[in-house]
């Protein structure tokens, strides 16, 4: 059956490769129902997924991030076998034809519990952010695409308001200003969006104090996204259940609140169990996805562009529990929301006009989804 689902994968993107064909690798949890990372055949002509194969056999990649080149794959590991027994980010070799992975090398992450990683825009240096020990790090990327030691390795220090969840620093989430100039990453534990000056070419990050944008006390911001105009920063807090927009100056980083609305139907009765995840822009700048678990919703917002403002248009379900992560694909036509406890991954159409979705009908099954990254098909 591996063989036949190998072959068919094949075909299908070498025959039509024209027509927007991609890869789809999941990073999952590993466990009774998932191995590493699954690789599918997605068509955004018609928002078919296939059936997910192994690309290749690793303990629970998490995380996902893509080379700029698309040759390669990194993932981060939450449990990891390097020699300091903390977190790990491994570098994989795609084949551009199969979409199978090769292992080419592991480095340490610089903390514990990495949980999300990024390459920068010039391909030299990956960022990952270390929730367990609240750290971040910078690690160069060697020509042939593996992984050099961490060049840079910064501990975030500090608490918030929340005694079970904020008593110490959580990093989450880091990316690249689209000038490639900063480094923001979003500290769950301390209500901060923090900024560090980037060397990518030397794959640093500077040490001095950086400059912060702060949340609402409690809010825990999770993961950000930038306008696609770079003038506006979209932050989703986990723990508050919100989107704030912050006005974004590329010249110095500064960040000023604009506006902070909710990801949840106005009646909705909000419980322990709920929490946000994701958020994304979509290709067009129009509207902002974001999803929400317990509630096991995806939060679709209009924007307003001159503002950066939002507005809530739509929740519509994932058909799963747990949305951890969702993608978009290049295209703009289809999304796609992994549900973690459901070990499904679900297609949705998005309307071109309002941003709304719309269940396609078509769901695969992958154990414990909890990132998805899409790679253009040789």
């Amino acid at each position: 059956m591996k063989q036949i689902f190998s072959i068919a994968l094949l075909l299908s993107c070498t025959l039509a490769s024209f027509a927007s064909e991609h890869f789809v690798y999941f990073g999952t949890y590993t466990g009774a129902k998932s191995k590493g990372i699954y690789v599918s055949r997605f068509d955004s002509t018609t928002g078919k997924l296939s059936e997910p194969e192994l690309a290749v056999e690793t303990k629970s990649p998490s995380f996902l991030a893509l080379n700029p080149t698309g040759k390669f794959i990194y993932a981060a590991g939450e449990m990891s076998d390097t020699p300091d027994k903390r977190g790990g980010v491994s570098a994989f070799k795609s084949d551009p034809k199969t979409g199978k992975l090769t292992l080419m090398n592991q480095q340490s992450s610089g903390g514990s519990g990495p949980c999300h990683l990024v390459v920068d825009a010039s391909g030299k240096c990956l960022l990952v952010a270390n929730y367990g020990s609240g750290s971040i790090a910078s690690l160069p990327v060697k020509t042939d695409g593996s992984l050099g030691e961490a060049a840079t390795t910064i501990q975030h220090t500090g608490a918030s308001v929340n005694p079970k969840r904020q008593t110490g620093p959580h990093a989450h989430f880091i990316v690249p200003s689209p000038d490639n100039r900063f480094a923001l990453t979003c500290d769950l534990g301390l209500d901060k969006i923090l900024v560090y000056p980037l060397d990518s070419t030397a794959a640093k990050l500077a040490t001095n104090n950086p400059s912060f944008a702060t949340t609402a006390p409690g809010a825990g911001p999770r993961h950000l996204a930038f306008s696609t105009d770079g003038k506006f920063v979209y932050v989703i807090n986990e723990m508050k259940l919100t989107i704030t927009v912050f006005s974004y100056d590329s010249k110095t980083a500064a960040m000023t609140e604009v506006q902070t609305l909710s990801t949840l139907p106005a009646d909705y009765a909000v419980t322990e169990k709920d929490s946000c995840a994701e958020i994304v822009v979509h290709p067009s700048g129009k509207f902002i996805y974001g999803s929400n678990r317990g509630h096991d919703s995806i939060a679709v917002c209009t924007v307003e562009t001159k503002t950066g403002k939002l507005t809530l248009v739509q929740n519509e379900s994932t058909q799963g529990k747990t949305p951890r992560h969702f993608a978009i694909d290049p295209s703009g036509r289809w999304l796609l929301a992994e549900n973690q406890n459901s070990d499904s991954v679900v297609v949705f159409a998005i309307d071109a006009a309002t941003g709304k979705l719309k269940p396609t009908g078509q769901t695969i099954t992958v154990g414990s989804p909890v990132c998805a990254v899409f790679v253009a098909c040789d």
